[in-house]
């Protein structure tokens, strides 16, 4: 008879049960949500525990919200750099004090550094000694190249800038700390599924649902992270503990349910830190080197070598991000972070490390305030839309087809319902053009059964048996479902890749949906008619 094997029917039945419930959330959408927030913020929610919390959150155009694009200032970074590389030039030149004479700076382009000696005959000397201080760039574009170009101009006068290999390096990790930071400082606010990326550069777009205009945005990112280095007293996982007069107690990001007692007066603060990168050990292990200005420098080198063998620990936010042991005495003001490192931790932990303050100044470039009644009218055309395509769907199929039809019409409910599952679970985002996908979605689903009971009517047609029928209909369609279907997911895919912002929005449901259609022809459909068969045994059916 038909062939569907008693595993498969509970597979399906499991997945079906799963959709509804964790689809249901969303149909208690404010209390759902205002039971998490609560829960964030340490309070008791009203929602039970021991269901499904997850939602689909609602985008910028369905809930309102702030929308900024900003510049990143790059060249900023360039006076910064030249300004920590001064006081390691006059050290360099002191040294060769009887070749170069005296050593003064001479005003110049920002992002330079112009030095004038008082010894002509010793500007070779100088330069040779300068170049001393550069470093060697490590990414793909920069390979051989080094951060620093040290050249004469005129008789005694020296310039230092940087490299174009490492102008773009820097700006590169400019671009990606402000994008820290600024997410750092806006999911602090608590509110929900803000969009932080990239754009192009040295752009940033922010979208931030249900703030009440971007100027809180504007004032929320201007502030400044809190970055310290500071002597770690001892660890615990008591997170009751008190740590005494004059420490802290803090938790480790990357160990839950570990805590640190540190010193309260930090050893040497963020502002001090001049860089931070991923690199590897002298084992090739996965690593991050820093490097401090010449104040910093004096002071952490002075604490190491008084606490070989401690732990010190770098607190962002009152957060310890890592805490690492002192191996030996660090004099220069630059050192190496070891440990069990990805080079994925590595990047993202130099990232953190330079998130102290902003690098560079962040230009308004665009600046939407979108209200929550828009939001509301989105939501309300949507739900609309929505329910008048399905309607019809559901009245098309069961005019068409009948009992089959009707048997399709429950998979597109629990087609409906997975989709919302997924979303939710997923942490989607829900746009406009993401509610067009599962618009779209909703009169793609049928196709699937259009084409296997066109299938059955023409096996019937043939004289087949209503058994025999029904499973040639599965299968001589399976080909068909799958080839249209796939093409479909090929699309989605290509919007996803290239596409930005609601383009995406709509490729995802729209290849959530794909999958699930496909789920619930071949198999939640089939599920019905084989029981339904099963039980009646009728000698003749109508599709």
């Amino acid at each position: 008879m038909l062939g569907y094997p008693l595993w498969k029917k509970i597979g399906v039945v499991i997945v079906c049960l799963a959709a509804l419930l964790f689809s249901a959330p969303n149909l208690f959408y404010a209390q759902v949500e205002a039971s998490n927030d609560a829960v964030a913020a340490g309070q008791e929610g009203n929602w039970p525990d021991y269901l499904p919390s997850d939602l689909v959150n609602l985008g910028l155009d369905l809930r309102g919200g702030a929308h900024l694009l900003v510049e990143v200032q790059v060249e900023d970074v360039y006076q910064d750099r030249m300004d920590g590389i001064w006081p390691e030039a006059l050290r360099v030149l002191r040294e060769q004090r009887d070749a170069v004479g005296t050593v003064r700076q001479v005003d110049t382009e920002r992002g330079e550094l112009l030095l004038r000696i008082g010894e002509a005959s010793g500007q070779q000397t100088a330069i040779e000694a300068l170049r001393e201080l550069a470093q060697p760039i490590t990414t793909l574009t920069g390979i051989g190249s080094t951060d620093i170009e040290v050249s004469a101009e005129g008789t005694d006068l020296i310039r230092i800038r940087l490299s174009d290999a490492e102008k773009s390096a820097t700006d590169d990790r400019t671009v990606a700390q402000s994008v820290e930071i600024v997410r750092r400082r806006i999911d602090e606010s608590g509110t929900r599924e803000p969009t932080i990326q990239r754009q192009g550069d040295d752009r940033i777009l922010i979208q931030v649902p249900g703030v009440g205009s971007s100027q809180e945005v504007l004032d929320l990112i201007g502030t400044t992270a809190k970055l310290g280095f500071h002597h770690v007293v001892s660890a615990t996982t008591d997170e009751n503990a008190r740590p005494g007069a004059g420490n802290l107690l803090l938790p480790s990001v990357d160990e839950p349910s570990s805590y640190y007692i540190v010193e309260r007066r930090a050893i040497v603060s963020g502002d001090q830190l001049v860089d931070a990168q991923s690199t590897f050990d002298q084992n090739n292990n996965a690593a991050v080197s820093f490097r401090f200005n010449a104040q910093g420098a004096r002071i952490f080198g002075d604490h190491t070598a008084e606490n070989v063998g401690n732990l010190f620990a770098i607190v962002l936010d009152d957060e310890v991000v890592s805490a690492p042991r002192i191996q030996s005495y660090i004099p220069g003001g630059s050192g190496i972070i070891t440990g069990r490192f990805t080079t994925q931790e590595t990047a993202n932990l130099s990232i953190l490390l330079r998130a102290g303050a902003l690098p560079a100044e962040l230009v308004v470039l665009e600046q939407r305030t979108i209200g929550p009644e828009l939001g509301a009218d989105s939501i309300e055309a949507g739900r609309l839309a929505t329910m008048v395509a399905f309607v019809a769907v559901l009245v098309f199929m069961g005019l068409s087809y009948g009992l089959f039809g009707l048997f399709a019409n429950v998979a597109l409910i629990l087609n409906v319902a997975m989709i919302f599952a997924i979303l939710s679970v997923l942490g989607a985002t829900l746009t406009l053009p993401g509610i067009a996908g599962i618009v779209l979605t909703v009169g793609m689903a049928v196709d699937a059964n259009v084409l296997i009971f066109e299938r059955i009517r023409e096996e019937l047609k043939s004289g087949k048996g209503p058994a025999r029928a029904i499973q040639l209909g599965y299968d001589k369609a399976f080909t068909a479902i799958l080839d249209a279907n796939i093409t479909t997911f090929i699309a989605a895919v290509i919007l996803f890749v290239i596409g930005s912002g609601p383009v995406r929005g709509f490729s995802v449901t729209l290849g959530v949906g794909i999958v699930t259609s496909v789920f619930a022809a071949l198999l939640i459909t089939r599920l019905l008619i084989v029981t339904w068969f099963d039980l009646r045994r009728p000698k003749t059916i109508e599709v």
